[in-house]
């Protein structure tokens, strides 16, 4: 069992998984309507792995020593994370930067890397003795939530926008989840949810609330680090919404600097829509706070929140990687759907593409060179939103099935 304690990124308060669940209390009773969530919890592992595993990171028995899970066997049995991390020549070639990668989450089992999260909480439900799972989203942890939860026998229970593109909320109800669309923004979900959970009982997933959403996704971080031979990236672009995946990435290289396997952590670059840019603006700006932006909007639905919940950790934890922020707009996100497709065979969701779009953005301001080492995480694919990408493509009109149709085939000479 990898021993662990909760320590607030706030006061520094040290907490006890068999005492507090969620956030700190001290730091909670500061929390504000309509704010970033406050006392968010971070996970302490007491012993990390001083080498890298015999076999493939993602494994069970490899998670057991970087999770803090007290048994394999309470992972749900669906396989999540060992996704590819691949050199794209063309790409590369096409943007002049011989050192980029591209680390492909759309292959993780619902789509996105929200599975990496829903993995641990999932498996925290089930050593907890839980039965159903509560949380609010955007679209994609619902899914997740709802995907890892039906491969452990579990109920989940998913608050999202009543917006929410339809083919996430097929996905949600084809797993079995009990799914409340709620006529309004993915900040009422988010309050409706925590209602539910405390007058039902059911554990809470909810994004920086529950501090195992943030360390399941520090995964990713160990598998890029672990592909690349502990060399580790100088530049690590992710696509923003909460601030929970860029605060995961961040957990999982200071743990590998902390035991000793890496030397160095890379630098994140935090990537948002103009519309929805609200840690973006704050790293910006210089300013130790958010501030909310009620009526927050983009193509990139994963990525609208009004006030991120986990602004708070992750101002700290880009700032202490010397990152940056940039905000790019939804006509960049749409145009970089179809150029990631083409030139990787990527077919990426509008927050996904924001990724290669805020790379763009960061060469052309100084703040990626283009020689250095660089990782795009690309966090779910495009079939979830087929409608934000036909924005930017033509399909031809059907021609009648004779021969005479293939001469319009041939270039004109």
């Amino acid at each position: 069992m990898a021993r662990f304690t909760l320590t607030c990124c706030e006061c520094g308060a040290r907490h006890d998984e068999r005492t507090v669940r969620y956030v700190c209390p001290a730091c909670a009773a500061l929390q504000e309507p309509g704010g970033p969530t406050r006392g968010v919890l971070r996970v302490e592992l007491s012993d990390l792995p001083s080498r890298w595993p015999e076999g493939p990171m993602h494994a069970p028995e490899a998670l057991a020593h970087w999770l803090p899970v007290a048994s394999p066997e309470h992972l749900p049995p669906l396989p999540v994370g060992g996704t590819p991390l691949f050199a794209a020549p063309r790409l590369r070639t096409e943007l002049g930067m011989p050192h980029l990668w591209v680390k492909d989450d759309t292959r993780n089992p619902s789509g996105s890397t929200k599975d990496r999260a829903s993995q641990l909480v999932v498996a925290k439900a089930v050593e907890y003795g839980c039965d159903t799972i509560v949380a609010a989203s955007t679209g994609n942890a619902a899914t997740a939530l709802s995907c890892l939860a039906a491969a452990a026998g579990l109920r989940a229970v998913v608050f999202v926008p009543a917006s929410a593109p339809p083919a996430k909320l097929v996905q949600m109800a084809s797993y079995g989840a009990r799914l409340v669309p709620v006529d309004g923004s993915y900040d009422q979900a988010f309050e409706l949810s925590l209602l539910a959970s405390a007058r039902f009982g059911w554990y809470n997933r909810n994004t920086a609330y529950n501090p195992f959403t943030v360390e399941g996704k520090k995964t990713a971080a160990l598998e890029i680090a672990a592909a690349l031979h502990a060399a580790p990236p100088d530049v690590v672009v992710v696509p923003t919404g909460d601030g929970v995946i860029v605060s995961g990435v961040a957990k999982g290289f200071a743990d590998l600097e902390r035991a000793g396997l890496i030397a160095r952590r890379p630098r994140l670059l935090v990537v948002q829509p103009e519309g929805s840019g609200a840690i973006a603006r704050a790293l910006r700006s210089g300013t130790a706070s958010i501030t909310p932006e009620p009526g927050a909007a983009s193509v990139a639905d994963s990525l609208v929140v009004g006030a991120p919940r986990n602004a708070i950790l992750a101002l700290q934890e880009v700032r202490a990687s010397g990152g940056a922020g940039v905000l790019v707009s939804d006509d960049a996100i749409l145009d970089a759907i179809g150029r990631l497709a083409r030139a990787t065979g990527v077919f990426a969701e509008p927050a996904a593409a924001a990724a290669l779009a805020g790379l763009l953005v960061a060469v052309e301001d100084g703040l990626v060179e283009r020689h250095e080492r660089v990782v795009l995480l690309v966090t779910g694919t495009g079939l979830k939103d087929v409608a934000a990408a036909a924005r930017r493509v033509s399909i031809p009109l059907p021609v009648p099935p004779v021969p005479s149709s293939l001469s319009s085939l041939l270039p004109p000479s």
